[in-house]
Protein backbone atom coordinates (compact mmCIF):
# COMPACT_ATOMS: atom_id res chain seq x y z
CA UNK A 1 0.00 0.00 0.00
CA UNK A 2 1.27 3.36 -0.92
CA UNK A 3 0.80 6.70 1.64
CA UNK A 4 -2.45 6.90 0.38
CA UNK A 5 -3.97 4.36 -0.02
CA UNK A 6 -2.83 3.92 3.81
CA UNK A 7 -4.58 7.61 4.71
CA UNK A 8 -7.71 6.98 3.17
CA UNK A 9 -8.03 3.77 5.21
CA UNK A 10 -7.20 5.73 8.45
CA UNK A 11 -9.85 8.02 7.23
CA UNK A 12 -12.17 5.33 6.51
CA UNK A 13 -11.28 4.22 10.51
CA UNK A 14 -11.06 0.65 8.67
CA UNK A 15 -10.39 -2.38 11.00
CA UNK A 16 -9.13 -4.53 8.96
CA UNK A 17 -5.48 -2.78 8.47
CA UNK A 18 -5.53 -3.07 12.22
CA UNK A 19 -1.66 -4.43 13.00
CA UNK A 20 -0.89 -4.13 9.54
CA UNK A 21 0.33 -0.58 9.89
CA UNK A 22 0.68 2.15 12.16
CA UNK A 23 -0.16 5.81 11.98
CA UNK A 24 2.36 7.91 13.81
CA UNK A 25 0.91 12.09 13.74
CA UNK A 26 4.22 14.55 14.81
CA UNK A 27 1.89 17.15 16.01
CA UNK A 28 1.32 14.76 19.21
CA UNK A 29 3.58 12.19 19.07
CA UNK A 30 1.73 9.88 19.42
CA UNK A 31 0.53 6.67 16.89
CA UNK A 32 -2.61 4.72 16.48
CA UNK A 33 -4.39 1.60 14.91
CA UNK A 34 -5.87 3.08 11.41
CA UNK A 35 -9.32 2.30 13.13
CA UNK A 36 -8.80 5.29 15.64
CA UNK A 37 -11.99 6.88 16.11
CA UNK A 38 -9.78 9.92 16.90
CA UNK A 39 -10.37 12.88 14.22
CA UNK A 40 -7.78 12.35 11.26
CA UNK A 41 -4.74 14.27 11.13
CA UNK A 42 -3.85 16.13 8.17
CA UNK A 43 -1.71 14.22 6.03
CA UNK A 44 1.52 16.45 5.97
CA UNK A 45 1.95 15.58 9.67
CA UNK A 46 1.23 11.49 9.12
CA UNK A 47 4.22 8.90 8.90
CA UNK A 48 3.25 5.44 8.48
CA UNK A 49 5.22 2.49 9.97
CA UNK A 50 5.19 -0.97 9.46
CA UNK A 51 5.82 -2.04 12.92
CA UNK A 52 4.84 -0.52 16.46
CA UNK A 53 8.47 -0.85 16.95
CA UNK A 54 9.76 1.62 14.43
CA UNK A 55 7.31 4.12 15.89
CA UNK A 56 8.74 3.56 19.22
CA UNK A 57 12.51 4.27 17.82
CA UNK A 58 11.16 7.50 16.17
CA UNK A 59 9.91 8.33 19.44
CA UNK A 60 5.95 8.16 19.51
CA UNK A 61 4.22 6.52 22.49
CA UNK A 62 1.35 4.56 21.86
CA UNK A 63 -2.50 5.60 21.80
CA UNK A 64 -4.28 5.85 25.30
CA UNK A 65 -7.82 5.59 23.36
CA UNK A 66 -7.38 3.01 20.24
CA UNK A 67 -4.71 1.03 22.39
CA UNK A 68 -2.75 -0.01 19.16
CA UNK A 69 -0.84 -3.12 20.62
CA UNK A 70 -4.01 -4.49 21.47
CA UNK A 71 -4.75 -5.65 17.52
CA UNK A 72 -4.32 -8.57 15.79
CA UNK A 73 -0.92 -8.87 13.67
CA UNK A 74 0.29 -8.19 10.63
CA UNK A 75 -0.59 -11.09 7.87
CA UNK A 76 2.32 -10.14 5.93
CA UNK A 77 5.02 -12.19 8.30
CA UNK A 78 3.43 -15.16 6.52
CA UNK A 79 3.22 -13.59 2.88
CA UNK A 80 6.81 -12.48 3.07
CA UNK A 81 9.05 -15.23 2.78
CA UNK A 82 12.31 -12.85 2.74
CA UNK A 83 14.40 -12.44 5.43
CA UNK A 84 12.23 -9.63 7.15
CA UNK A 85 9.19 -12.17 7.51
CA UNK A 86 11.18 -14.73 8.44
CA UNK A 87 13.02 -12.85 11.32
CA UNK A 88 9.02 -12.12 12.68
CA UNK A 89 7.84 -15.70 12.74
CA UNK A 90 10.93 -16.40 15.17
CA UNK A 91 11.02 -13.13 17.35
CA UNK A 92 7.76 -13.62 17.70
CA UNK A 93 8.13 -17.33 18.69
CA UNK A 94 10.61 -15.75 21.55
CA UNK A 95 14.16 -16.76 19.90
CA UNK A 96 16.08 -13.52 20.76
CA UNK A 97 14.57 -13.95 24.37
CA UNK A 98 16.31 -17.39 24.52
CA UNK A 99 18.91 -17.29 22.41
CA UNK A 100 19.61 -13.19 21.77
CA UNK A 101 20.34 -11.87 18.33
CA UNK A 102 23.58 -13.94 17.67
CA UNK A 103 21.24 -16.60 18.15
CA UNK A 104 18.28 -15.23 15.94
CA UNK A 105 20.84 -14.28 13.51
CA UNK A 106 22.77 -17.81 13.06
CA UNK A 107 19.33 -19.35 12.47
CA UNK A 108 18.74 -17.03 9.86
CA UNK A 109 22.39 -17.59 8.29
CA UNK A 110 23.28 -13.95 8.79
CA UNK A 111 25.76 -12.05 11.40
CA UNK A 112 24.23 -9.88 13.82
CA UNK A 113 25.31 -7.15 12.20
CA UNK A 114 23.60 -7.69 8.84
CA UNK A 115 20.59 -8.58 10.34
CA UNK A 116 20.14 -5.51 12.14
CA UNK A 117 21.26 -3.49 9.09
CA UNK A 118 18.95 -4.92 6.90
CA UNK A 119 16.14 -5.23 9.56
CA UNK A 120 16.28 -1.62 10.44
CA UNK A 121 16.23 -0.73 6.43
CA UNK A 122 12.84 -2.97 5.80
CA UNK A 123 11.12 -2.64 8.92
CA UNK A 124 12.52 0.60 10.59
CA UNK A 125 13.63 -1.00 13.58
CA UNK A 126 16.51 -3.49 14.42
CA UNK A 127 15.53 -7.15 16.43
CA UNK A 128 16.07 -5.76 19.75
CA UNK A 129 13.59 -3.13 19.15
CA UNK A 130 11.13 -5.73 17.71
CA UNK A 131 11.73 -8.29 20.31
CA UNK A 132 10.91 -5.06 22.78
CA UNK A 133 7.81 -3.93 21.05
CA UNK A 134 6.42 -8.15 21.15
CA UNK A 135 7.40 -8.00 24.88
CA UNK A 136 5.06 -4.99 25.63
CA UNK A 137 2.59 -6.37 23.98
CA UNK A 138 2.34 -9.88 25.97
CA UNK A 139 3.08 -7.69 28.83
CA UNK A 140 -0.02 -5.20 28.00
CA UNK A 141 -2.42 -8.42 27.54
CA UNK A 142 -1.55 -9.94 30.52
CA UNK A 143 -1.88 -6.87 32.53
CA UNK A 144 -5.19 -6.34 31.49
CA UNK A 145 -6.41 -10.13 31.29
CA UNK A 146 -5.16 -11.65 34.46
CA UNK A 147 -4.08 -11.07 38.07
CA UNK A 148 -0.72 -12.14 37.49
CA UNK A 149 1.72 -10.21 39.95
CA UNK A 150 3.70 -7.42 37.91
CA UNK A 151 6.97 -9.62 38.35
CA UNK A 152 5.82 -12.45 36.99
CA UNK A 153 3.99 -10.46 34.12
CA UNK A 154 7.24 -8.66 33.51
CA UNK A 155 9.70 -12.51 33.46
CA UNK A 156 6.57 -14.20 31.66
CA UNK A 157 6.66 -11.64 29.31
CA UNK A 158 10.80 -12.20 28.32
CA UNK A 159 12.17 -8.67 29.85
CA UNK A 160 15.44 -9.53 32.04
CA UNK A 161 14.27 -7.30 34.94
CA UNK A 162 11.39 -5.43 36.67
CA UNK A 163 12.70 -2.36 36.49
CA UNK A 164 13.67 -2.88 32.47
CA UNK A 165 9.83 -3.44 32.06
CA UNK A 166 8.32 -1.21 34.06
CA UNK A 167 10.73 2.05 32.10
CA UNK A 168 9.49 0.02 28.69
CA UNK A 169 5.59 0.17 29.85
CA UNK A 170 6.00 3.55 30.65
CA UNK A 171 8.15 4.53 27.31
CA UNK A 172 5.75 2.85 25.38
CA UNK A 173 2.48 3.67 27.03
CA UNK A 174 3.32 6.40 28.81
CA UNK A 175 1.46 4.59 31.83
CA UNK A 176 2.92 2.59 34.45
CA UNK A 177 2.08 -0.99 34.71
CA UNK A 178 -0.59 -0.44 37.58
CA UNK A 179 -2.32 2.52 35.87
CA UNK A 180 -2.30 0.12 32.54
CA UNK A 181 -3.74 -2.53 34.81
CA UNK A 182 -6.35 -0.43 35.95
CA UNK A 183 -7.87 -0.03 32.09
CA UNK A 184 -9.37 -3.09 31.59
CA UNK A 185 -12.79 -2.97 31.64
CA UNK A 186 -13.36 -5.92 33.99
CA UNK A 187 -10.82 -6.77 36.50
CA UNK A 188 -9.94 -10.06 35.77
CA UNK A 189 -10.96 -12.74 38.60
CA UNK A 190 -8.59 -14.34 41.22
CA UNK A 191 -7.59 -17.61 39.10
CA UNK A 192 -5.22 -20.52 39.98
CA UNK A 193 -1.43 -20.09 40.39
CA UNK A 194 -1.02 -22.28 37.18
CA UNK A 195 -4.01 -20.68 35.19
CA UNK A 196 -4.49 -18.07 33.09
CA UNK A 197 -7.20 -17.26 30.45
CA UNK A 198 -7.03 -14.50 27.97
CA UNK A 199 -8.89 -13.15 25.05
CA UNK A 200 -7.48 -13.49 21.66
CA UNK A 201 -7.78 -10.42 19.26
CA UNK A 202 -8.83 -11.71 15.64
CA UNK A 203 -10.37 -9.74 12.63
CA UNK A 204 -13.68 -10.82 11.12
CA UNK A 205 -15.42 -12.77 10.05
CA UNK A 206 -14.42 -15.94 11.77
CA UNK A 207 -15.37 -19.59 10.50
CA UNK A 208 -14.67 -21.79 13.08
CA UNK A 209 -14.12 -24.98 11.03
CA UNK A 210 -10.36 -25.21 11.99
CA UNK A 211 -11.79 -26.12 15.11
CA UNK A 212 -13.31 -28.90 13.35
CA UNK A 213 -9.95 -29.85 11.17
CA UNK A 214 -7.72 -30.25 14.33
CA UNK A 215 -10.92 -32.24 16.18
CA UNK A 216 -10.73 -35.55 13.41
CA UNK A 217 -7.02 -35.20 13.66
CA UNK A 218 -7.15 -35.57 17.68
CA UNK A 219 -4.90 -37.97 19.06
CA UNK A 220 -6.55 -39.58 22.15
CA UNK A 221 -4.48 -38.26 25.50
CA UNK A 222 -2.45 -35.50 23.72
CA UNK A 223 -4.94 -33.45 21.81
CA UNK A 224 -8.64 -32.94 22.68
CA UNK A 225 -11.23 -31.50 19.76
CA UNK A 226 -15.15 -30.55 19.04
CA UNK A 227 -16.21 -28.25 16.05
CA UNK A 228 -15.82 -24.77 19.14
CA UNK A 229 -13.13 -26.10 21.21
CA UNK A 230 -9.56 -27.56 21.04
CA UNK A 231 -6.81 -28.42 23.80
CA UNK A 232 -3.99 -30.12 23.64
CA UNK A 233 -0.61 -30.74 25.46
CA UNK A 234 2.75 -28.93 23.99
CA UNK A 235 6.68 -29.48 24.88
CA UNK A 236 8.05 -25.83 24.61
CA UNK A 237 11.88 -24.88 25.46
CA UNK A 238 11.20 -24.34 29.28
CA UNK A 239 8.80 -27.17 30.12
CA UNK A 240 5.99 -28.99 29.06
CA UNK A 241 2.57 -26.52 28.25
CA UNK A 242 -1.17 -27.63 28.25
CA UNK A 243 -3.91 -25.09 26.64
CA UNK A 244 -7.48 -25.02 25.43
CA UNK A 245 -9.38 -22.44 23.42
CA UNK A 246 -12.95 -22.03 22.79
CA UNK A 247 -14.97 -20.12 20.73
CA UNK A 248 -18.39 -18.80 21.68
CA UNK A 249 -20.36 -17.68 18.74
CA UNK A 250 -23.36 -16.52 20.85
CA UNK A 251 -21.58 -13.67 22.96
CA UNK A 252 -21.12 -10.50 22.01
CA UNK A 253 -17.99 -10.11 19.88
CA UNK A 254 -17.64 -13.61 19.32
CA UNK A 255 -14.54 -14.32 21.73
CA UNK A 256 -12.09 -16.81 21.09
CA UNK A 257 -10.37 -18.12 24.54
CA UNK A 258 -7.84 -19.16 25.34
CA UNK A 259 -6.89 -20.86 28.35
CA UNK A 260 -3.41 -21.88 29.87
CA UNK A 261 -3.51 -24.91 32.30
CA UNK A 262 0.30 -25.17 32.86
CA UNK A 263 3.30 -23.28 31.31
CA UNK A 264 6.72 -22.15 32.40
CA UNK A 265 5.73 -18.49 32.56
CA UNK A 266 9.38 -17.78 30.12
CA UNK A 267 7.48 -20.06 27.43
CA UNK A 268 4.51 -17.95 27.56
CA UNK A 269 5.15 -15.46 24.64
CA UNK A 270 6.37 -18.56 22.36
CA UNK A 271 2.84 -20.43 23.70
CA UNK A 272 0.77 -16.97 22.68
CA UNK A 273 2.25 -17.02 18.95
CA UNK A 274 2.16 -20.27 18.15
CA UNK A 275 -1.73 -20.64 19.18
CA UNK A 276 -2.08 -17.57 17.34
CA UNK A 277 -0.51 -19.23 14.42
CA UNK A 278 -2.55 -22.23 14.92
CA UNK A 279 -5.74 -20.46 14.21
CA UNK A 280 -4.20 -17.90 11.82
CA UNK A 281 -5.60 -15.19 14.17
CA UNK A 282 -3.32 -12.65 11.74
CA UNK A 283 -4.50 -13.34 8.42
CA UNK A 284 -7.23 -10.70 6.65
CA UNK A 285 -9.85 -13.23 5.92
CA UNK A 286 -12.02 -9.72 3.66
CA UNK A 287 -9.02 -9.30 1.47
CA UNK A 288 -8.63 -13.47 0.80
CA UNK A 289 -12.31 -13.76 0.56
CA UNK A 290 -12.39 -10.86 -2.17
CA UNK A 291 -9.78 -12.86 -3.70
CA UNK A 292 -11.27 -16.01 -3.41
CA UNK A 293 -15.10 -15.51 -4.71
CA UNK A 294 -13.42 -14.00 -7.76
CA UNK A 295 -13.07 -17.36 -9.09
CA UNK A 296 -16.48 -18.71 -10.40
CA UNK A 297 -15.45 -22.36 -8.85
CA UNK A 298 -15.39 -20.71 -5.23
CA UNK A 299 -17.49 -18.29 -5.16
CA UNK A 300 -20.63 -20.21 -3.71
CA UNK A 301 -18.33 -21.53 -0.56
CA UNK A 302 -16.86 -18.28 0.13
CA UNK A 303 -20.43 -17.05 0.27
CA UNK A 304 -21.60 -20.02 2.56
CA UNK A 305 -18.35 -20.12 4.60
CA UNK A 306 -16.65 -16.67 4.88
CA UNK A 307 -13.35 -16.53 7.67
CA UNK A 308 -12.29 -19.68 6.60
CA UNK A 309 -8.78 -20.00 8.47
CA UNK A 310 -5.53 -22.30 7.33
CA UNK A 311 -4.47 -24.13 10.63
CA UNK A 312 -0.85 -24.14 11.40
CA UNK A 313 1.37 -26.11 13.65
CA UNK A 314 2.15 -25.59 17.05
CA UNK A 315 5.76 -28.15 16.60
CA UNK A 316 7.14 -28.15 13.00
CA UNK A 317 8.86 -31.50 13.99
CA UNK A 318 5.79 -33.05 14.82
CA UNK A 319 3.63 -31.77 12.07
CA UNK A 320 6.30 -33.67 9.36
CA UNK A 321 6.05 -36.72 11.21
CA UNK A 322 2.23 -36.39 11.22
CA UNK A 323 2.01 -35.09 7.14
CA UNK A 324 4.35 -38.13 6.51
CA UNK A 325 2.31 -40.74 7.73
CA UNK A 326 -1.24 -39.41 6.50
CA UNK A 327 0.16 -39.69 3.04
CA UNK A 328 -1.89 -42.10 0.88
CA UNK A 329 -4.22 -42.60 3.44
CA UNK A 330 -7.57 -41.15 4.77
CA UNK A 331 -7.51 -38.85 7.81
CA UNK A 332 -8.98 -41.55 10.01
CA UNK A 333 -6.23 -43.82 9.15
CA UNK A 334 -3.34 -41.69 9.76
CA UNK A 335 -5.41 -40.61 13.00
CA UNK A 336 -5.26 -44.71 14.27
CA UNK A 337 -1.51 -44.53 13.04
CA UNK A 338 -0.29 -41.79 15.05
CA UNK A 339 -2.91 -42.72 18.10
CA UNK A 340 -0.24 -46.07 17.55
CA UNK A 341 3.02 -44.22 17.48
CA UNK A 342 1.76 -41.38 20.41
CA UNK A 343 2.73 -44.73 23.12
CA UNK A 344 5.98 -43.46 22.25
CA UNK A 345 5.83 -40.48 23.44
CA UNK A 346 6.68 -39.60 27.78
CA UNK A 347 4.19 -38.97 30.48
CA UNK A 348 2.99 -34.89 30.38
CA UNK A 349 4.76 -32.92 33.53
CA UNK A 350 1.47 -30.57 33.70
CA UNK A 351 -1.54 -33.59 32.65
CA UNK A 352 -5.10 -32.25 32.99
CA UNK A 353 -8.49 -33.03 31.40
CA UNK A 354 -7.64 -35.87 30.28
CA UNK A 355 -4.66 -34.73 28.48
CA UNK A 356 -1.81 -36.83 30.21
CA UNK A 357 0.82 -37.55 27.29
CA UNK A 358 3.00 -35.59 24.91
CA UNK A 359 3.79 -36.13 21.05
CA UNK A 360 6.64 -38.18 20.93
CA UNK A 361 9.85 -36.46 19.95
CA UNK A 362 12.33 -36.91 17.12
CA UNK A 363 14.56 -39.11 19.44
CA UNK A 364 12.00 -41.19 20.83
CA UNK A 365 10.52 -42.25 17.10
CA UNK A 366 13.87 -42.77 16.11
CA UNK A 367 14.65 -45.31 19.29
CA UNK A 368 11.50 -47.40 19.31
CA UNK A 369 8.49 -45.57 18.28
CA UNK A 370 8.77 -46.52 14.71
CA UNK A 371 8.23 -50.10 15.48
CA UNK A 372 4.79 -49.13 16.67
CA UNK A 373 3.63 -48.00 13.14
CA UNK A 374 2.22 -50.26 10.87
CA UNK A 375 1.50 -50.62 7.24
CA UNK A 376 3.80 -51.07 4.26
CA UNK A 377 7.73 -51.16 5.39
CA UNK A 378 8.79 -47.88 3.06
CA UNK A 379 6.49 -45.87 4.77
CA UNK A 380 7.42 -46.75 7.85
CA UNK A 381 11.13 -46.84 7.33
CA UNK A 382 10.88 -43.35 5.74
CA UNK A 383 9.18 -42.20 9.05
CA UNK A 384 12.22 -43.32 11.14
CA UNK A 385 14.38 -41.78 8.58
CA UNK A 386 13.06 -38.51 8.79
CA UNK A 387 13.11 -39.06 12.91
CA UNK A 388 16.52 -40.09 12.85
CA UNK A 389 17.94 -36.86 10.46
CA UNK A 390 15.56 -34.57 12.98
CA UNK A 391 17.22 -36.13 16.21
CA UNK A 392 20.75 -36.14 14.97
CA UNK A 393 20.53 -31.99 13.91
CA UNK A 394 21.33 -33.01 10.30
CA UNK A 395 17.21 -32.14 9.62
CA UNK A 396 16.67 -28.75 11.00
CA UNK A 397 13.85 -26.46 10.23
CA UNK A 398 10.90 -24.42 11.40
CA UNK A 399 9.28 -20.94 11.53
CA UNK A 400 12.62 -19.36 9.74
CA UNK A 401 12.52 -20.72 6.76
CA UNK A 402 10.99 -19.63 3.48
CA UNK A 403 9.12 -22.10 1.05
CA UNK A 404 12.73 -22.58 -1.27
CA UNK A 405 14.72 -23.12 1.74
CA UNK A 406 11.87 -25.75 3.37
CA UNK A 407 11.53 -27.30 -0.22
CA UNK A 408 15.51 -27.42 -0.10
CA UNK A 409 15.44 -29.35 3.21
CA UNK A 410 12.50 -32.01 2.79
CA UNK A 411 12.25 -32.96 -0.52
CA UNK A 412 15.42 -34.91 -0.52
CA UNK A 413 14.62 -37.23 2.13
CA UNK A 414 13.26 -40.70 1.04
CA UNK A 415 8.94 -40.81 1.45
CA UNK A 416 9.00 -36.79 0.73
CA UNK A 417 7.26 -35.41 -2.26
CA UNK A 418 6.17 -32.14 -3.50
CA UNK A 419 2.71 -33.08 -1.70
CA UNK A 420 4.32 -33.29 1.74
CA UNK A 421 6.14 -30.41 1.81
CA UNK A 422 3.40 -28.09 0.33
CA UNK A 423 1.28 -29.48 3.15
CA UNK A 424 3.99 -28.48 5.77
CA UNK A 425 4.70 -25.15 3.78
CA UNK A 426 1.15 -24.58 4.38
CA UNK A 427 1.05 -25.36 8.59
CA UNK A 428 4.62 -24.85 9.49
CA UNK A 429 5.27 -21.60 7.75
CA UNK A 430 1.30 -20.59 7.04
CA UNK A 431 2.52 -19.88 3.48
CA UNK A 432 -0.50 -18.92 1.94
CA UNK A 433 -0.02 -19.57 -1.60
CA UNK A 434 0.10 -23.36 -1.61
CA UNK A 435 -2.38 -25.17 -4.43
CA UNK A 436 -1.87 -29.09 -3.64
CA UNK A 437 -3.12 -29.77 -7.15
CA UNK A 438 -2.41 -33.57 -7.05
CA UNK A 439 -4.64 -33.77 -3.71
CA UNK A 440 -7.22 -36.39 -4.14
CA UNK A 441 -9.55 -34.31 -2.09
CA UNK A 442 -8.77 -31.08 -3.91
CA UNK A 443 -9.87 -32.72 -7.23
CA UNK A 444 -12.91 -34.15 -5.32
CA UNK A 445 -13.98 -30.71 -3.83
CA UNK A 446 -13.35 -28.96 -7.22
CA UNK A 447 -16.08 -31.78 -8.55
CA UNK A 448 -18.68 -31.36 -5.90
CA UNK A 449 -18.27 -27.55 -5.79
CA UNK A 450 -19.26 -27.60 -9.48
CA UNK A 451 -22.15 -29.63 -8.92
CA UNK A 452 -23.62 -27.71 -6.22
CA UNK A 453 -23.12 -24.53 -8.16
CA UNK A 454 -24.62 -26.46 -11.47
CA UNK A 455 -21.68 -24.52 -13.33
CA UNK A 456 -21.06 -26.39 -16.87
CA UNK A 457 -18.24 -28.53 -16.99
CA UNK A 458 -16.18 -25.69 -18.79
CA UNK A 459 -16.31 -23.74 -16.02
CA UNK A 460 -14.88 -25.95 -13.72
CA UNK A 461 -12.65 -27.86 -15.89
CA UNK A 462 -9.60 -27.96 -13.39
CA UNK A 463 -7.81 -28.63 -16.97
CA UNK A 464 -8.19 -24.52 -17.29
CA UNK A 465 -6.55 -23.47 -14.58
CA UNK A 466 -5.38 -26.48 -12.67
CA UNK A 467 -3.39 -24.62 -10.17
CA UNK A 468 -5.96 -21.62 -9.48
CA UNK A 469 -3.18 -18.62 -10.80
CA UNK A 470 -5.88 -16.61 -10.25
CA UNK A 471 -6.83 -16.28 -6.92
CA UNK A 472 -2.57 -15.71 -5.65
CA UNK A 473 -1.24 -15.06 -3.37
CA UNK A 474 -4.36 -17.09 -1.43
CA UNK A 475 -4.02 -20.66 -3.09
CA UNK A 476 -3.69 -22.48 -0.03
CA UNK A 477 -7.41 -20.92 1.56
CA UNK A 478 -9.10 -22.04 -1.98
CA UNK A 479 -6.85 -25.86 -0.80
CA UNK A 480 -9.13 -25.43 2.49
CA UNK A 481 -12.62 -24.67 0.60
CA UNK A 482 -12.07 -27.69 -1.59
CA UNK A 483 -10.89 -29.91 1.14
CA UNK A 484 -14.64 -28.62 2.88
CA UNK A 485 -16.19 -29.15 -0.56
CA UNK A 486 -15.13 -32.96 -0.73
CA UNK A 487 -15.80 -33.93 2.62
CA UNK A 488 -19.62 -33.27 1.96
CA UNK A 489 -22.82 -32.64 3.85
CA UNK A 490 -22.51 -29.73 6.93
CA UNK A 491 -24.42 -29.66 10.10
CA UNK A 492 -26.45 -27.22 11.26
CA UNK A 493 -23.88 -25.55 13.01
CA UNK A 494 -22.43 -24.53 9.88
CA UNK A 495 -19.14 -26.22 9.96
CA UNK A 496 -18.42 -29.68 8.51
CA UNK A 497 -17.96 -32.13 11.28
CA UNK A 498 -16.17 -34.68 8.26
CA UNK A 499 -13.46 -32.48 7.53
CA UNK A 500 -12.14 -35.00 4.82
CA UNK A 501 -11.71 -37.29 7.33
CA UNK A 502 -13.15 -40.29 5.06
CA UNK A 503 -11.18 -39.31 2.11
CA UNK A 504 -7.69 -39.68 1.56
CA UNK A 505 -5.71 -36.28 1.51
CA UNK A 506 -3.17 -37.38 -0.78
CA UNK A 507 -3.30 -39.25 -4.26
CA UNK A 508 0.38 -39.29 -5.74
CA UNK A 509 1.24 -40.97 -8.32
Amino acid sequence: MDFWQRYRAIDARDTRFDGQFYTAVRTTGIYCRPSCPARTPKAANVTFYETSAAAHDAGYRACKRCLPEAVPGTPAWNIRQDLAGRAMRLINDGVINRDGVEGLAARLGYSARQLNRILSHELGAGPLSLARASRAQTARTLLVSTSMKLADIAFASGFSSVRQFNETMVEVFAMTPTALRSTARHHPATAAAASLTLTLPYREPFDPGVFSFLAVRAIPGIEAGTPTSYARTLRLPHGDARFSVEYDDGATGRPLTLTVGAVDLRDLPALLSRVRRLFDLDADPVAIDDALAADPRLAASVAEVPGMRLPGAVDPQELLVRAMIGQQVTVAAARTALTQLSAAGSACAAPGDGLERLFPTAEEIAAAGYKLLRGPQRRIDAARAAACAMASGVLDFGYGDDLQGLTAKLLPLAGVGPWTVGYVAMRVLGAPDVFLANDAAVRNGIRALAARAGLDTAAVNPDADPEFHEVSPWRSYATMHLWRAAAGPKTSTGSNTRLASNVPEKAMP
